[in-house]
């Protein structure tokens, strides 16, 4: 194993997984506000859960979103 290419390999996942979640988050939460699902002065659950099936791995991290 390489562990310079695996750190690179798993920086790459990282951010595609943080520019994508974002991008997500924040257009369903305006889509929601926009429909009058959402006040927007909300506090929401948030959770993702990250899944390596080749090591078993899953890890879930759990927090909130404060929109105020």
């Amino acid at each position: 194993m390489n562990e310079d290419t695996l750190n690179m390999e798993v920086r790459k996942f990282l951010k595609q997984v943080g520019v994508t979640s974002q991008r997500e988050i924040e257009h369903a939460i305006a889509k929601a506000v926009e429909a009058g699902n959402l006040k927007g002065t909300e506090t929401l659950q948030v959770k993702m859960t990250l899944e390596l099936p080749g090591v078993q791995l899953t890890h879930t991290i759990e927090d909130q979103i404060k929109l105020e």
